[in-house]
């Protein structure tokens, strides 16, 4: 039997991936001429008996707001090697990724492709809560976590330009 993922907001708090693509879909369709980017994303807290995962989805219709969500997985362990975090939280986001089958992402892009001469545009990017600096203890796993994501068809996103994963996902670890 498949996972059941269930995602939450402000305002919804049970739902399944349906009604996620369905919010995504209507939030397009009520302006169709708009710069659309999903964005996909997770980051992860180690806590005294456990390590929480959250996973964010927002769909942003950039300069003219967005809408989000995000699920929530609790290992029962302390997850506190570095790799192991990091590379468990791109699975999470790959897995949301998968999600999105490409019917689904054909359907998204219906929405602009009439309007794409006058503007408008659809992108997929993937946010990974990792940094490139020189002082970034996961510099290191740049590539390899990067190349995960754009294996998928997304942009890849690291910090600071990853605010999905931490910015969005990381106030809901705590």
């Amino acid at each position: 039997m498949a996972k059941r993922f269930l995602f939450q907001n402000i305002s919804h708090k049970k739902m399944d991936f349906e009604q996620v693509f369905s919010h995504i879909l209507h939030f397009m369709k009520k302006e169709p001429l708009g710069n659309y980017r999903l964005m996909l994303g997770t980051d992860s807290q180690v806590h005294p008996d456990h390590t929480i995962f959250i996973t964010g989805i927002v769909i942003q219709r950039v300069g003219k707001g967005a809408w989000a969500c995000f699920r929530k997985e609790r290992v029962k362990r302390l997850m506190t090697t570095l790799h192991e975090r990091i590379s468990y939280e791109t699975s999470l986001t790959e897995e949301v990724a998968s999600l999105f089958t490409e019917e689904k992402k054909n359907e998204l892009i219906e929405v602009v492709l009439p309007h794409i001469y006058k503007g408008a545009t659809f992108t997929i990017e993937g946010h990974i809560d990792i940094g490139s600096g020189e002082r970034n203890r996961t510099r290191v796993y740049v590539n390899e976590m990067m190349a995960r994501i754009e294996s998928l068809g997304m942009e890849a996103k690291i910090k600071p330009d990853s605010i999905v994963a931490s910015s969005y996902a990381n106030r809901y670890t705590k």
